[in-house]
């Protein structure tokens, strides 16, 4: 036990002269959680307030007001029909978006509701026939379409573009139905009459046409089926999660496993100025060498831990953003801690052992960290991925880690519901010793050549 702590001191104390490492393992994840939570509040408190849309209505009928009124009604447009005081043109209005101004402007131009009855109209009258004869509403082609313009920045995400168009579409449809029903409504009793007297021939009177009862259409508007959103989740306590939520787990993982470049460093040093052989001439293992660094950087990736989580409880709600909710399992935190933090030490000994020179261990390990990152979604969500690279980031410890994570803050889980997670960490940790132990011994990695 005195060599195991004599090593652990001995890590601890090479890392406390490590100013630079010092700086990269706490400064790093915590300016990464304090400015990338910061950046995404405010795109959330963004989306929050109204967007300005610039509205031209030359129609001034039903359609264009109709429109007109959903966009208000929506609660998350705010209409922009006039730009310094001056009428906006469809001209001025492009300029604008084009400009990034604006994020777009509706044009619905004159005439579109006459279009738009006309042809209404038209399809009713081409639903019906009689017999083997069908009413066809004009001679020759049909009317044309009325158009909607919207004008986008080129700017906008694909998928504010398509709420819009989608909600426009859905606004068009109502309106499309209720005009189909009025036409309906009114074309019926004439074709009914026209089917009957058809039928009837010589016996056809104007005293049978007045017994025929008139037939009325009464819509019901209300929605036949409701949508009621509500979260799943381990106790029915589950909760969408916030921007402190999702970034200071994912950051905190990506600080632990960056001890991996002054780890991997620190045993390639050992290695090239002979201080590992040394140490392996001396009374002690090279277990007990490897178990003190193991120790020493699993203390430097709780005290990491515990400084992040503490950032997130004090230091973002003074600077504007939600306080970190941690859940109510405190001892299924520590537990992801502490194998996140054993994975990470674990894989730091593996480069170290395999890495033969410093350049090597810092650039790979760099860089594989932050494409494990990348993969395990603390970066950006797993699901806007393609398919294949969330299979492959299934592979991913640092997916292990946050999905613990939030499954502890959000979705109401303990110890029972991440044990998979757990799991996976610690056996990343093993495996990675067992193959660091191989090539250490079995590839000669007791010095450098």
């Amino acid at each position: 036990m005195l060599k195991l702590l004599s090593s652990v001191a001995k890590e601890l104390t090479l890392l406390g002269r490590d100013f630079a490492g010092l700086l990269v393992l706490f400064v790093m994840p915590v300016v990464l959680v304090i400015v990338v939570t910061l950046v995404q509040e405010n795109v959330l408190k963004s989306m929050v307030t109204k967007t300005e849309v610039l509205f031209i209505n030359m129609d001034g009928q039903f359609v264009g007001r109709g429109i007109e009124e959903a966009l208000l009604r929506s609660g998350a447009v705010k209409i922009v029909s006039e730009i310094q005081g001056k009428a906006l043109s469809v001209e001025t209005a492009k300029k604008a978006v084009g400009k990034g101004d604006f994020p777009l402007c509706i044009v619905i131009p004159e005439g579109t509701t006459a279009a738009f009855r006309k042809r209404i109209r038209e399809s009713g009258k081409d639903s019906f026939s009689v017999g083997d004869d069908k009413t066809k509403s004009v001679a020759g082609a049909p009317g044309e379409t009325p158009l909607l313009f919207v004008y986008f920045d080129p700017t906008l995400k694909e998928t504010f573009r398509m709420g819009v168009k989608s909600t426009l579409e859905k606004v068009i449809l109502g309106m499309e139905a209720g005009e189909k029903l009025k036409v309906l409504s009114e074309l019926l009793p004439k074709e009914m009459e026209t089917a009957t007297r058809k039928a009837m021939g010589a016996m056809w009177s104007e005293e049978y046409r007045n017994a025929i009862p008139q037939v009325h259409f009464n819509w019901d508007n209300r929605p036949i089926v409701a949508i009621k959103e509500e979260i799943a989740g381990y106790g029915g306590t589950a909760k969408i999660p916030t921007t402190v939520q999702q970034n200071v787990p994912a950051w905190t993982l990506f600080g632990m496993f960056f001890i991996v470049v002054p780890l991997g460093a620190a045993l390639i040093r050992e290695r090239q100025d002979g201080m590992l052989a040394r140490l392996l001439t001396m009374p002690i293992s090279y277990l007990t060498i490897i178990s003190g660094k193991v120790f020493a950087y699993v203390i430097i990736c709780m005290v990491q831990f515990f400084f992040i989580m503490g950032v997130g409880k004090v230091l973002l709600p003074i600077l504007g953003a939600p306080a970190l909710e941690v859940g109510s399992s405190y001892a299924a935190l520590i537990l992801i801690a502490l194998c996140a933090s054993l994975a990470a030490s674990g894989y730091g000994i593996l480069l170290g052992t395999v890495a033969r020179t410093y350049e090597q261990a810092s650039t790979f390990g760099a860089v594989s960290v932050v494409i494990a990152a990348a993969l395990g979604g603390v970066m950006v969500p797993v699901y806007v991925m393609p398919k294949i690279m969330q299979t492959i980031g299934l592979f991913s410890p640092l997916s292990w880690g946050l999905t613990a994570f939030l499954t502890v803050f959000v979705r109401g889980g303990g110890i029972g519901s991440i044990l998979p997670e757990l799991m996976s960490m610690f056996l990343f940790f093993v495996l990675t010793i067992l193959v660091a132990w191989f090539y250490m011994f079995k590839r000669g990695r007791l010095h450098i050549h």
